[in-house]
């Protein structure tokens, strides 16, 4: 089951992956640059990596795929 808003599902992305492509279907999902996202996951790297790092796992995790 995947979460919706406006028409669109939230899905890992196909197109817009540099691994799993959570970053991507995130962005895709709320209308805003992966970049955003991305940036958003590399700054809760910075303390020690696991809480961007788990975060991205349980999403990948969760988030099915187009």
């Amino acid at each position: 089951m995947a979460f919706s808003a406006n028409g669109r599902k939230l899905r890992r992305s196909r197109r817009n992956r540099v691994l799993f492509g959570v970053a991507g279907g995130i962005a895709e999902f709320f209308g805003v640059s992966a970049f955003w996202i991305r940036l958003a996951f590399l700054i809760a790297l910075i303390p020690g990596g696991v809480p961007g790092l788990g975060l991205y796992l349980l999403l990948w995790l969760i988030i099915p795929s187009e």
